[in-house]
C-alpha cells in the first residue's frame, strides 16, 4: 500500500503563490498523532522575506488611497467566506494544533466576528471636529495609515489572532507582511487564501513561513512601520529591541500567569466549572489560562477535593474525537516544558493532587499528551505559582481574605487576566479596581474575551497597546490634526487670542 501524498504548500508574495527561494521545506505534523504529516511548508530565507516586504511596500501607495468603506467591503466578503468554510477550517486547525473541535470552531468564529466588527470601522473611522480658539478657523483630526505592518503570530489561536491584527491593519489602509508560527501554517494559509479570494489586491497581504530569520527581518527592516507580535515575553523583548533603532511602532502581546480568586461566599459549583474550563481549556495553552486558583481558607479543602475529582474525569484525546475534552500539547518541546515544571513543583514541595504524568499508552503513544495536573499546598513564592507553564497544570493557593487574594494575585510579573467568584457586589468592585490586569471577570473564568472590547495586559504581558475593539485602530493608524484658516490674515494661536468684547 503506497503512502498518501503529502501536500506541498507555498508562500504568498505579491499576489502569487510560490516556493521558498531556496526550495527548502519543513513538515507540519499532527500533535495528536506525529505519524501524520499534514503538509510541507516553505522553510523560507531572507530572500523570501525581502521579496514580501518589497511587494507590500509597492502595493501600499495604491491601497492607502482606496476609500476605507471600499476596503471594508472586501473584508466583509472575507468574513462571509470564512463563515461558509468554518467546519473545514476548524478541522484543519485541530489536526495541526490539537485543541478539541469545539474550541477550533470557536477560534474560527472569533476570526469571523473580528472581521465583521473591524470591517464596519471602514465607515466609522471617526476623527474630531472642534471649535478653534481663533475666528474664521476650522480645526479637525483624522486617522492616517502608516505603511507596511509586520504581523507575527503564535500557534495557539492560529486564525483568530491573525484576524485581530491583519483586519484592522487593512481597514486602516496599511499593507501587511505576515509570519505565522511554524507549528500552525495551514490555518494561516487558509486565512490568506480567503483574503485573496475576497479581492484583496496583490501585494497588500504577503505571507512567508519559516524560522527566526523571517522574524528578524520583519522587525528590523527600515520599510516596516508597525510590528505587531503575539508570543512569549522573552521573544517579545527581542522584537522590541529589534524595532527600536528605526522607531517603529511596536505592539506586544505576551505571557500571562492569570488567577481565579474564590471567596467563601462563592457559588462553588460555578467556580469549579470556571476553573476546569479556564485551567484545562486548550490544554492550558492560552495566554489567558487560569493557571492559578486562589481559594479562601474556609472553602479551600472542599474546593480542592471537588476540583481534583472533576479534573480526573476529564477525557484526554485527539481533538477530532467527539468525546475528547483536553487535547495534546502542541509539540514534543512544549510537552517537555510542561513535564519540567511538574518536576519543579514537586521539588518545591508542592503536592501533586492529581495528574503529573505524560500519557503514553495506546492511542496516546504517538501524540504529545499530558494528564490534567493540579498542584495543592502551593505558596506564592514557588516558581509554579509565578512562571508561565502553558500546559494543563493548575496551582491552588490558599488565602485568608479578599485583600490577601488580591495581593497574591498581583504578585507576578504578568498582568493579563484575573477573575473573582463571589456573591458580594462590594467585593467584586473592589477587586475590579485593585487587580492590575488588562482584563477582569466576575463569576466567570479568565478566558472568553469578546471582540468588541480591548484585549491586552499590563507589566510583562504587554507594552500598553490593545488588540480588538476600536482600540485596534490605534495600533495601525496615526492621528493627524488639521487646521484650516479662512480669515485671510495671519492669526497666531495662543498669542492673538484676545478677549471678545460683549455688548450690554
Amino acid at each position: 500500500m503506497s503512502k498518501p501524498t503529502v501536500p506541498m504548500y507555498d508562500n504568498y508574495i505579491g499576489g502569487r503563490w510560490m516556493r521558498a527561494a531556496s526550495g527548502n521545506t519543513s513538515e507540519n505534523r499532527n500533535p495528536a498523532n506525529s505519524d501524520e504529516v499534514i503538509g510541507n511548508f516553505p522553510d523560507s530565507s531572507a530572500d523570501d522575506a525581502l521579496a514580501a516586504i518589497a511587494a507590500a511596500r509597492s502595493a501600499y501607495d495604491s491601497w492607502r488611497l482606496v476609500p476605507a468603506p471600499k476596503r471594508a467591503e472586501i473584508l466583509f466578503k472575507v468574513a462571509q467566506i470564512i463563515t461558509e468554510r468554518k467546519e473545514q477550517f476548524a478541522r484543519d486547525m485541530t489536526r495541526e494544533m490539537g485543541k478539541v473541535l469545539d474550541e477550533t470552531r470557536g477560534d474560527v468564529q472569533e476570526a469571523i466576528d473580528m472581521t465583521y466588527f473591524l470591517a464596519a470601522e471602514g465607515r466609522r473611522m471617526y476623527g474630531q471636529t472642534t471649535p478653534s480658539e481663533l475666528p474664521d478657523k476650522w480645526a479637525m483630526s483624522m486617522r492616517q495609515s502608516m505603511g507596511v505592518c509586520s504581523i507575527i503570530t503564535p500557534w495557539n489561536f492560529p486564525m483568530a489572532i491573525p484576524s485581530w491584527k491583519i483586519i484592522p491593519a487593512l481597514v486602516c489602509g496599511n499593507t501587511v507582511v505576515f509570519k505565522p508560527s511554524e507549528l500552525t501554517p495551514l490555518s494561516a494559509l487558509n486565512f490568506v487564501r480567503v483574503l485573496e479570494e475576497a479581492g484583496v489586491p496583490p501585494g497588500v497581504v504577503n505571507m512567508v513561513t519559516g524560522g527566526p530569520i523571517i522574524g528578524e527581518l520583519f522587525t528590523t527592516h527600515r520599510d516596516i512601520s508597525v510590528v505587531s507580535f503575539t508570543g512569549s515575553t522573552a521573544v517579545g523583548r527581542l522584537v522590541n529591541q529589534n524595532a527600536a533603532p528605526h522607531f517603529k511602532k511596536v505592539h506586544l502581546e505576551m505571557g500571562g500567569k492569570n488567577c481565579i480568586m474564590i471567596m467563601e461566599d462563592a457559588n462553588l459549583d460555578l467556580a469549579l466549572e470556571g476553573c476546569l474550563w479556564g485551567g484545562f481549556g486548550t490544554s492550558g495553552q492560552r495566554c489567558t489560562a487560569a493557571s492559578r486558583v486562589i481559594v479562601h481558607e474556609r472553602v479551600h479543602d472542599k474546593f480542592v477535593e471537588q476540583f481534583v475529582a472533576r479534573a480526573k474525569a476529564l477525557r484526554v484525546g485527539d481533538g477530532l474525537d467527539a468525546g475528547s475534552q483536553v487535547g495534546p500539547s502542541i509539540s514534543e518541546k512544549q510537552l517537555a516544558k510542561v513535564m519540567s515544571y511538574v518536576e519543579i513543583g514537586q521539588n518545591e514541595n508542592a503536592r501533586v493532587a492529581c495528574g503529573g504524568h505524560r500519557l503514553t499508552d495506546g492511542n496516546y503513544a504517538r501524540g504529545h499528551f499530558h494528564e490534567p495536573t493540579i498542584f495543592a499546598d502551593v505558596t506564592p513564592e514557588m516558581r509554579i505559582a509565578k512562571e508561565e507553564i502553558f500546559g494543563p497544570v493548575v496551582s491552588v493557593l490558599k488565602c485568608t481574605s479578599l485583600d490577601d487574594a488580591i495581593e497574591i494575585g498581583n504578585n507576578v510579573d504578568y498582568g493579563l487576566s484575573a477573575s473573582l467568584y463571589t456573591q458580594d457586589i462590594n467585593r467584586a468592585f473592589r477587586a475590579m479596581r485593585e487587580m492590575y490586569t488588562g482584563i477582569f471577570y466576575v463569576n466567570a473564568p479568565t478566558i472568553g474575551a469578546e471582540v468588541h472590547l480591548p484585549f491586552g495586559g499590563t507589566k510583562a504581558t504587554g507594552n500598553g497597546h490593545r488588540e480588538a475593539g476600536t482600540a485596534a485602530l490605534d495600533v495601525f493608524s496615526e492621528w493627524k490634526s488639521i487646521y484650516v484658516d479662512f480669515s485671510g490674515k495671519l492669526q497666531r494661536a495662543q498669542i492673538d487670542n484676545n478677549p471678545v468684547a460683549l455688548t450690554p
